[in-house]
């Protein structure tokens, strides 16, 4: 049974920094690129940030590029998603997700990931 459990949301005004974390287990984590997507209220979830299985390869939705990076501990099974420079609109639940490919370099859209955690609140004001 995979599980991913997010963590490191909370509340921050516009223009400040959160770190979120997402702790994997069940799988062989190393193999599998991870993503992080959101979902605002009246949203559909959305693509953030994509990580290839060996950390070599990022991806970036536009709305966060040169904001927020994503990176990988395969070490400690463990994906991060830094958020610079935080806007009121990335208010939202935060969600890790794993690809349901080994070996990817990660993907885009929702469908690709088989498992994902429970969610993080990350909410900025303004």
């Amino acid at each position: 049974q995979v599980q991913l459990v997010e963590s490191g949301g909370g509340l921050v005004q516009a223009g400040g920094s959160l770190r979120l974390s997402c702790a994997a287990s069940g799988r062989t984590f190393s193999s599998y690129a991870m993503g992080w997507f959101r979902q605002a209220p009246g949203k559909e979830r959305e693509f953030v940030a994509a990580i290839s299985w060996g950390g070599g390869s990022t991806y970036y939705a536009d709305s966060v590029k040169g904001r927020f990076t994503i990176s990988r501990d395969n070490a400690k099974n463990t994906v991060y998603l830094q958020m610079n420079s935080l806007k009121p609109e990335d208010t939202a639940v935060y969600y890790c997700a794993s690809d349901r490919r080994r070996y990817s370099s990660g993907s885009y859209t929702v469908d690709e990931y088989d498992y994902w955690g429970q969610g993080t609140q990350v909410t900025v004001s303004s």
